[in-house]
């Protein structure tokens, strides 16, 4: 038979106390008890302090700006500049040139269009003349390619990677057309205003896959809209002329369609907003209806911002913005009359040729302030809250102080 050892009685011969072991592991799990409540007390402090940091900054106003670089151009002050990417681009009838982060010119294009059409998606613009037949396609570095149309263009669009899409109209049939970033024609389909309409807006989305085309028709008499999406990828093979969703709005006219990126659309109609979303066959996600004139829409690849005339507060201005989510951020006020719009991160930038405004997403201002001198154009760089300011001879790099 097996030992049967009484171990009570082994621990009492050698000397140990039940007692005295109980209140051992009694201090063990108080002074356990003890570090972690140390530990919670400064996760928590550090966490309230954390958070009184995220507040002051949240509420924290720029009331002025320092100047860390500043590069000479050519002061021609007939040009209009825009942003292209992190570059900044100059064009006017004459030609178009663009300039990197450090002010240098990347390249430069003459040309001769009287009434200069431009489409900028990212870092790619497409620049045509109304009624003309020649289109430039140009990124940061350089020109990417020259095309000559066969009739007349009255409206362009570029993808990001370079492809063009351009309304061509002769005599009797409007065109629409596209070309590949060599320049080649890819796809061309003719639309009359019997059967598909009158192209009034598109969009090409930053790859290149998908276009948007806003047409307006006649049907018994009563002028209606088409929202129409091609795709010139695999899925647009299978289906007919490309087309591979269409939207039709009986009650409203849509002058405005674009990508914010590569799977979100949206259009601007004069009583409403549609998005729609989908890489491949885009859908409707979300309307949004509004009885007041929209004087101004801006975008983002994350926002789109409705603006209309009268601030909730008595300003000159509101701004509705929605996230690409298809969801309505809020309403912002703007006070002052602004030439540009512009999204950031977490806010938006308005501003003019003497002032500027900059409020949070979350309705803090950030900075309201005037310029030293007359800006022509304002554009985010590397850094939170630095900025490029073009004036008729300097650009300068400033940073909110």
């Amino acid at each position: 038979m097996a030992e049967i050892k009484d171990y009570s009685k082994e621990r009492a011969s050698r000397g140990y106390d039940d007692a005295a072991e109980e209140d051992y592991r009694v201090k063990i799990r108080r002074h356990r008890a003890a570090n972690m409540y140390r530990l919670l007390l400064i996760i928590g402090v550090c966490a309230g302090f954390a958070l009184l940091l995220i507040l002051q900054f949240n509420r924290h106003v720029y009331t002025e700006y320092e100047v860390i670089d500043v590069v000479e151009t050519d002061g021609n002050t007939s040009s209009t500049d825009l942003r292209l990417g992190s570059s900044i681009l100059t064009y006017s009838k004459d030609g178009a040139h663009a300039r990197n982060d450090k002010g240098e010119v990347t390249w430069n294009q003459t040309y001769g269009l009287q009434d200069v059409l431009v489409s900028i998606n990212g870092g790619t613009t497409a620049l045509a003349g109304y009624n003309d037949r020649e289109i430039y396609v140009a990124n940061e570095e350089g020109i990417v390619s020259d095309i000559t149309t066969a009739m007349p263009i009255k409206d362009v669009t570029v993808s990001e990677d370079g492809k063009v899409s351009a309304v061509l109209v002769d005599t009797l049939v409007t065109w629409i057309e596209t070309y590949g970033p060599d320049g080649t024609k890819k796809y061309s389909g003719q639309t009359h205003m019997s059967n598909s309409g009158y192209p009034v807006a598109l969009s090409l989305s930053p790859n290149g896959v998908l276009l948007g085309v806003a047409y307006v028709y006649v049907d018994a008499g009563v002028v209606k809209t088409s929202v129409a999406f091609y795709n010139f990828g695999d899925v647009g093979e299978n289906s007919n002329d490309y087309m591979v969703s269409a939207y039709p709005y009986t009650d409203i006219l849509v002058p405005m369609v674009r990508f914010m990126n590569n799977e979100t659309c949206f259009a601007v109609g004069d009583s409403r907003l549609m998005m729609y979303k989908g890489a491949q066959k885009p859908e409707v996600t979300n309307e949004f209806l509004f009885d007041e004139e929209v004087v101004g829409v801006y975008y983002s690849e994350d926002y789109v911002g409705l603006v209309f005339n009268g601030g909730t507060d008595g300003g000159k201005y509101r701004m509705k913005v929605y996230s690409s989510q298809a969801k309505e951020i809020g309403t912002f006020d703007i006070g002052i009359d602004y030439n540009d719009i512009f999204f950031e991160e977490d806010g938006f930038v308005a501003y003019n040729d003497k002032e500027c405004r900059i409020t949070t997403l979350k309705g803090y201002e950030k900075f309201s302030g005037e310029f030293n001198e007359a800006v022509r154009l304002m554009a985010p760089t590397k850094g939170a809250y630095r900025y490029k300011l073009v004036t008729d001879s300097e650009i300068k790099t400033v940073q909110l102080r």
